[in-house]
């Protein structure tokens, strides 16, 4: 398989985000535009008379009591005329600006003060204010004029005016704290971790506990009869002896089982292909296993994979219904791709109760991750999960 495999899914769909639609010259999304760009001149002027006023008279009036406490007042204004803002280009340029985050709450009028002085998003505002007249003046005009004697080049006018504003709005009206957002994603991501790091030590915990050691119990009161019985009858010495050798293989068997739900001895050994291909041979679903990879990925990125794989071939056993299922994985630049597929009756849902699809896809996430599920009812299903791709330390 190569890496512009036709079932990839393309970024857009990955990140979810609609296909571009081909705009018409005078098209709503022309008029919204020259509607924006119409009313630059109203906002403009609000912006910058609130930015001129409440800059100046606060920094004026900061040697006495009350100048730092207006000024910081103007600062908490400017993050509402910003949300204006960002609301009215998110519904006439249909530019989406995240909100930055509230301030955080503290004590104490002097910590209060100190955080709204200090407040970039404010002091982007502001500035956002403050150049605006301007280029309002400007962008009203030339609207006008287009409006009325330069009707036929009108629609290329105004996109052009309003792929700058889309500009402007992006570059000081977003959030400054994309640094915190990271941190905080990062540590939901790392919570899931835990949890599941948590839940698999629990699940070996259960069955080495309910499985193997109960048989190694066992083991160890039959050899201990035995032994009592070894001189006063050989015969049923014997026939104790064999029924233990018979619970030795049945415990070694199971940690052989859990050893391989932990990390299973022919991925560290022969890589991927191997793996995965082990995996399909338990698979009650006949399927096949195709891996183009010219080298191994980093071994955490190949126990994911071959976990990821792997649960979701448990899936196609337990819910498709499927005759057959396929897996390949192959790499594009820096990602992982993996994909199973299957023809069985489809309706797989990352929000569906009983697949454990919504699970796999949170701990994708949290190794930066993404799992995509196309899957109308009657199937076929196809289930891609992207991986980082990370070079194995030799």
């Amino acid at each position: 398989m190569t890496a512009d495999h036709p079932s990839t899914p393309s970024p857009a769909v990955a990140a979810g985000h609609a296909p571009v639609r081909r705009r018409t010259a005078y098209g709503k999304e022309t008029w919204k535009e020259i509607s924006f760009l119409l009313l630059n001149l109203p906002t403009a002027l609000v912006g910058f008379v609130y930015a001129v006023t409440s800059v100046v008279v606060g920094v004026a009036l900061s040697v006495t009591v009350i100048g730092l406490p207006l000024l910081a007042a103007g600062q908490a204004g400017a993050r509402g005329i910003g949300r204006s803002e960002r609301a009215r280009a998110r519904a006439m340029l249909d530019v989406d600006v995240a909100e930055p985050s509230r301030l955080p709450r503290v004590a104490g009028a002097l910590p209060w003060l100190w955080a709204r002085l200090k407040d970039p998003v404010a002091w982007r505002t502001q500035l956002y204010g403050l150049i605006r007249l301007p280029w309002g003046i400007f962008t009203f005009t030339v609207t006008l004029v287009a409006l009325v004697a330069l009707w036929p080049v009108l629609p290329f006018i105004a996109r052009g005016l309003a792929a700058a504003d889309r500009g402007m709005v992006r570059g000081l009206l977003s959030p400054s704290d994309e640094l915190e957002r990271r941190i905080a994603e990062l540590e939901s991501d790392r919570g899931v971790v835990v949890d599941t790091a948590a839940a698999d030590l629990r699940r070996i915990e259960r069955d080495l506990h309910d499985g193997a050691q109960a048989r190694l119990v066992a083991l160890a009161m039959g050899l201990g009869l035995a032994k009592e019985k070894l001189h006063e009858d050989p015969d049923a010495a014997a026939a104790m002896v064999a029924e233990a050798h018979g619970e030795v293989k049945l415990a070694l068997q199971e940690l052989r089982d859990l050893a391989r739900g932990i990390h299973p001895a022919v991925l560290t050994d022969r890589g991927l292909g191997a793996a995965l291909s082990s995996l399909a041979g338990r698979c009650t679903v006949p399927a096949t296993v195709h891996v183009d990879l010219a080298e191994r990925p980093a071994e955490a990125i190949e126990g994911i994979a071959y976990f990821t794989v792997s649960e979701l071939l448990q899936n196609v056993s337990k819910h498709a219904r499927a005759r057959g299922a396929s897996v390949e994985v192959w790499r594009t630049e820096h990602r992982l791709l993996l994909q199973v597929r299957d023809d069985g009756v489809g309706g797989a849902r990352l929000d569906g109760s009983g697949t454990g699809l919504a699970g796999l896809a949170e701990r994708l996430d949290a190794v930066d991750g993404l799992l995509v599920v196309d899957s109308p009812e009657g199937g076929p299903t196809t289930i891609t999960a992207e991986l980082p791709w990370r070079d194995r330390q030799v």
